[in-house]
């Protein structure tokens, strides 16, 4: 079997040897002996080509490969959530629920406060902190940019005036940071990237994560929520964009969209 290895494949067939080779290899006993014999009696370019093969990665099925979150992200305001909308959708939903379960003169109401067009009862205490769960969502997801930079180990996710975001690529839940003050977790819901931070006061923070099968399309879900309360969810889309330095510095706006200036250059 050598010999036949010797005279045939190493002078006519290197894709031959090679492959007989790794599957001799991987087999063990006898078939790894003639497969190491016919690597030493191989010219030396042959013998380098079988070990490049043996340390290329293998698939990891334990850590499945990940779609690619990075890019420069631009707010797409049209697509998405508006804090006040979504507040007053919530607040509209725990009225008609209030207003069916209340019977009799059992639910004294005290004096409503107006925060908008929303009427809240000061008496409820989870009535009034979804005001506060919407007000700190809306600061949460105040970014209009994002920078994502990722490579075969960790997620990285730049916010101007906010620490970085920071996840690996590996399964499970991973502690990014624990201290006096809270604690943050971030792991892997199937091709979604999830960050957990935990306040003091019961105080509970969510980042999801998830980008469109082209990568064009960056899905952002905020989650806000405080002891028993529900959370309140802010949906933010972001679009692909070219970040390269040009001649213009431009600004999303609410108003008048993207306002862009051109730079001088003074010399």
């Amino acid at each position: 079997m050598v010999k036949w290895l010797k005279k045939y494949s190493f002078n006519g067939s290197k894709a031959l040897a090679l492959a007989f080779a790794v599957a001799t290899t991987s087999g063990g006993g006898t078939g790894q002996i003639f497969a190491q014999e016919a690597i030493l009696g191989a010219p030396a370019d042959v013998g380098d080509a079988v070990a490049e093969i043996e340390h290329l990665p293998r698939l990891n099925l334990d850590n499945p490969l990940r779609l690619n979150f990075s890019g420069s992200w631009e707010k797409d305001f049209q697509r998405s959530d508006k804090w006040e909308d979504e507040l007053s959708r919530m607040m509209t939903i725990r009225q008609e629920r209030s207003a069916i379960q209340s019977t009799g003169g059992a639910g004294v109401l005290g004096p409503s406060v107006s925060i908008g067009n929303i009427n809240l009862n000061s008496s409820r205490a989870r009535g009034s902190s979804i005001v506060d769960l919407a007000r700190l969502a809306e600061y949460v997801s105040r970014q209009t940019t994002m920078e994502i930079y990722q490579d075969r180990n960790e997620v990285r996710i730049e916010r101007r005036g906010e620490a970085d975001l920071v996840c690996t690529l590996a399964e499970g839940p991973t502690e990014t940071f624990s201290s006096d003050h809270g604690a943050e977790m971030c792991g892997w819901d199937r091709q979604q990237l999830v960050f957990r931070t935990a306040l003091p006061g019961d105080l509970d923070i969510m980042h999801r994560f998830s980008v469109s099968s082209n990568t064009k399309v960056l899905r952002m879900v905020v989650s806000i929520s405080s002891r028993d309360s529900a959370p309140f969810n802010l949906i933010q889309a972001f679009n692909r964009y070219d970040a390269s330095s040009g001649p213009f510095n431009c600004t999303q706006t609410i108003t008048r969209g993207k306002v862009c200036s051109q730079t001088t250059i003074l010399e």
